[in-house]
């Protein structure tokens, strides 16, 4: 799927930039550490473009969103996309978010309500003290830019992906992803990595029981990152929440599983 110019909209203290593609009712589908926009599987968004009006993100900081230096606090990042859906006119619009980009939406969804009909959360935590943390070497491994770019990319897909598949997109697409690392600071890594870390000493466990958007929650039952048994936990949380879990799925879930994932998403937001 081809990509369209960026677009952007205002946002306290600066500018939010977005891609926007597909027909139909509208899904912002927010990324999550360290990535844009533009690092979503490419197949997985055409599944979802199909019957969707995508809007899609680069979160404050990154990407082509301006950086004002101030703290990337969960709930900041939330009231911008928030701000992104009432100035395109598009609420309420069913709300996607991956792994750090599921803290967005979930903090969208309790704090920004009337922008929020729908919610699907992608190998994500609720953060707080109930949340169980995946190893803390495997995120210091994400977060690390010391390498080359290209051992960054290597590493990055060996984490978040199964071997065989890991190798094959590295073949495939290395030097994307090592381009787009390229583009990272230390300074902005370390501010969502406070962001985080904010997240999983505070969080909204406490709160998303009284959530009443329908949720689904998705994982893989091998992830490294964000374990698994947080979807059992959301699960158990939200009010009529949906699970599917997949067997053998990493972090990255959604490149291992494109189609089939695009497709249930489609087929819960329909409902």
């Amino acid at each position: 799927m081809s990509s369209p110019p960026k677009q952007s909209v205002a946002v306290p203290g600066g500018q939010l930039a977005y891609l926007r593609s597909g027909s139909g009712p509208p899904l912002l589908v927010i990324n999550g550490f360290a990535a844009t926009g533009e690092d979503w599987d490419p197949t997985f968004l055409q599944a979802l473009a199909a019957r969707h009006e995508l809007i899609v993100p680069d979160n404050r900081g990154i990407g082509a969103s301006s950086d004002d230096g101030g703290p990337l606090g969960i709930d900041r990042l939330a009231g911008d996309c928030a701000s992104l859906i009432q100035a395109l006119g598009l609420g309420p619009a069913s709300i996607l978010g991956w792994s750090m980009g599921g803290f967005v939406a979930q903090t969208m969804a309790l704090d920004h309500p009337g922008c929020v009909g729908r919610l699907v959360l992608l190998a994500t935590d609720p953060g707080g003290p109930g949340a169980q943390l995946g190893d803390p070497n495997v995120l210091a491994q994400i977060a690390d830019l010391s390498p080359p770019p290209e051992e960054q990319a290597r590493r990055l897909l060996e984490l978040l992906l199964p071997a065989e598949l890991a190798r094959r997109l590295y073949s495939e697409a290395g030097d994307i992803v090592a381009a787009a690392r390229a583009r990272l600071t230390q300074d902005l890594i370390d501010r969502q990595m406070d962001a985080m870390a904010a997240w999983h000493r505070e969080g909204v466990g406490d709160r998303l029981a009284d959530l009443s958007v329908p949720t689904l929650i998705a994982a893989g039952t091998d992830d490294r990152v964000i374990p698994a048994s947080n979807s059992l936990s959301l699960t158990n949380t939200i009010p009529g929440a949906w699970l599917i879990q997949f067997a053998g799925a990493g972090h990255g879930l959604m490149a291992q599983y494109p189609k089939a994932l695009g497709r249930l998403v489609d087929e819960f937001l329909a409902l």
